[in-house]
């Protein structure tokens, strides 16, 4: 599956707000949308009244560059959000919350949901005591997620209970000391914090 793999930050501005896609760089002086608003590229300050139709897709785009999956995965992601009961904006931002790699971050057990996504891959955690390297997993209530014990020497991780700050969400209780965590409830839509208008992203593909 093709992933984007060129600068980041150009995303950010493209889209015209912090992804938070650089970790603690995006909280920093340093940060390409603090220095330069306008979008990427020759025309990047040229910007036109977006029609029904672009702010429709901005904000489809805004939502897979938070979540970092493809086309046919946000597709997928939509076609069960569809099915779902309630409201299908909000089911589907449900599931993106609820993939492991976004799960590994929001425990604060990444600084970055790219950097989440690469330690899930590099087979760093367990859930329900199983090693799971698939950063697309959904999880569920009740389910436990910890750092494997070979993991818990490195580097990475014994500089991780030195900074961690606390949880950032309620929907997740965290031991950080023991590395390990659980998911206590489902996210509401109050949790989930990406400045997205789902609703918009209903009407694109439901056209």
């Amino acid at each position: 599956m093709s992933r984007y793999t060129g600068p980041v930050c150009r995303l950010c501005r493209r889209e015209g707000m912090k992804l938070y896609l650089k970790g603690d760089k995006c909280f920093s002086d340093k940060c390409p949308v603090t220095r330069r608003s306008n979008a990427p590229g020759q025309h990047g300050q040229m910007r036109k009244k977006p029609t029904e139709y672009g702010m429709q897709l901005r904000e489809k785009q805004k939502v897979k560059r938070f979540y970092g999956i493809s086309e046919s995965q946000m597709r997928k992601y939509f076609k069960m959000a569809d099915k779902m009961k309630g409201i299908t904006g909000e089911n589907l931002l449900r599931l993106l919350e609820l993939r492991l790699d976004n799960v590994v971050y929001r425990m604060g057990f990444a600084s970055s949901r790219a950097e989440a996504r690469q330690l899930v891959t590099h087979g760093h955690f367990l859930v329900n005591g199983a090693k799971v390297d698939i950063p697309s997993v959904l999880l569920k209530v009740g389910d436990k997620i910890e750092v494997k014990e070979k993991s818990r020497s490195s580097e990475k991780f014994k500089d991780l209970v030195e900074k961690h700050s606390g949880n950032t969400v309620k929907w997740v209780e965290v031991d950080i000391e023991q590395l390990r965590g659980s998911i206590v409830a489902e996210p509401t839509r109050e949790d989930i914090d990406i400045p997205i208008e789902e609703h918009l992203i209903v009407e694109l593909y439901s056209k």
